[in-house]
C-alpha cells in the first residue's frame, strides 16, 4: 500500500451522524492548516469493543466503523479506508458477510483482531483472527495483523501470522526503537517480508493527567515497555516544542533503521486524544523526512 494513514476513532453514538461530521471537518482543516491534505491516503478507522474498567478515558457505544467511514469519508476527500475488525465474537457466516461489506466500501485493508484484555485468547464464541488470516483471502486481499515489538514472543507469533496470510503488520504506538531490532532480526530469521505501517502516536500535555497512552502500550511486567512508559510520561511534561522535537527524533530514528531491511513500509498517524493543530504540525514534521511513497521507495 505504501500509504500514509491517519488513524481516526468513531465517534460516540450519541452524538450522531453530526458528531461525525465535525470529526471529518476539523481533520480536514487541519490537514489543510499543514499541509497535510495531499498526503493522507487512508483513514484508519478502528472498531472499538468495550475493554477494562480501569480505561483513563470511557468507552462509551460508538458508532459502527462501517457507518462512520460512509459519513466521514466525504469530508475528507480522496482518500481509502483500512480498519481494524474483532473476529472472535462473529461465526464464520458472519464475518465472511462483515468482510464482504467492508471491502465492497472501499475498505483496502482490514487488520484482524482478538479479544480484549478481558479475555484470554481463544476465547469468544467467533472465528479467531490467525483463522481469519487463512479463511478469508479470498475476499481481503490486504490482511493485517497487530506487531508489538516488546512483547514477549512476538519473534515466533508474528512469524506463525505471516504463515497463515498476513500481508501487512500495524504496529502497536511507538515510543521507542525497539521495532527497528525486531525487524532485523525478523528479517534475517525468516523470509516473510509483509508491510509494516510503522505506528507514530502524538504526546499532548494532558497525557500527565490522564495517562490514556501509559495505559494503551502497558504490559505488566515488561520491563521495555516500563521504560517506554516513563518516557512518554516525561514527554508529557515538556513545551510543545520539547514534545514535538522528541517525536520527530524518534521518527527519524526508526526510519533510518528499518528503512533497508526489505519490507514494504507505510505510515500510520494516531492522536489517542483526539486531533489539535499541533498533533497536525507534528506529524507534517515527521513526514518531511521521509514519508512512503506509491512505487514503495
Amino acid at each position: 500500500m505504501n500509504t500514509i494513514a491517519l488513524e481516526l476513532v468513531p465517534p460516540d453514538l450519541d452524538g450522531g451522524v453530526d458528531k461525525a461530521v465535525e470529526e471529518g471537518r476539523k481533520v480536514a482543516e487541519n490537514a489543510r492548516a499543514t499541509g497535510m491534505t495531499e498526503r493522507i491516503k487512508h483513514l484508519m478507522i478502528p472498531g472499538i469493543i468495550a475493554e477494562d474498567d480501569d480505561r483513563p478515558v470511557e468507552i462509551r457505544p460508538k458508532m459502527d466503523t462501517l457507518d462512520f467511514w460512509n459519513t466521514v469519508r466525504p469530508e475528507i476527500g480522496d482518500v481509502q479506508g483500512l480498519c481494524t475488525q474483532v473476529t472472535a465474537f462473529h461465526d464464520k457466516p458472519q464475518l465472511t458477510d462483515r468482510l464482504q461489506n467492508l471491502v465492497d466500501a472501499g475498505m483496502d485493508g482490514i487488520t484482524f483482531v482478538g479479544v480484549p484484555r478481558t479475555l484470554a485468547d481463544g476465547q469468544g464464541p467467533g472465528v479467531a483472527p490467525t483463522d481469519a488470516l487463512s479463511e478469508f483471502q479470498d475476499i481481503v486481499d490486504n490482511r493485517g495483523v497487530i506487531l508489538i515489538p516488546t512483547r514477549e514472543g512476538e519473534q515466533g507469533r508474528f512469524n506463525f501470522k505471516c504463515e497463515r496470510g498476513a500481508t501487512y503488520a500495524m504496529t502497536q504506538l511507538l515510543y521507542s526503537d525497539a521495532i527497528v531490532d525486531f525487524l532485523s532480526d525478523f528479517a534475517k530469521e525468516t523470509p516473510h517480508r509483509p508491510e509494516i505501517l510503522l505506528s507514530f502516536g502524538f504526546v499532548p500535555s494532558v497525557e500527565s493527567r490522564m495517562k490514556l497512552i501509559d495505559w494503551l502500550i502497558q504490559d505488566p511486567g515488561n520491563s521495555a515497555v516500563e521504560q517506554e512508559q516513563k518516557l512518554v510520561a516525561q514527554i508529557a511534561e515538556r513545551s510543545f516544542d520539547e514534545r514535538k522535537q522528541f517525536l520527530v527524533d524518534l521518527y527519524k530514528r526508526i526510519i533510518d533503521g528499518v528503512y533497508d531491511l526489505g519490507f514494504p513500509l507505510s505510515v500510520h498517524l494516531e492522536a489517542p486524544y483526539g486531533y489539535s493543530k499541533p498533533a497536525f504540525e507534528t506529524f507534517a514534521e515527521m513526514l518531511d523526512y521521509w514519508e512512503p511513497s506509491p512505487n514503495g521507495s
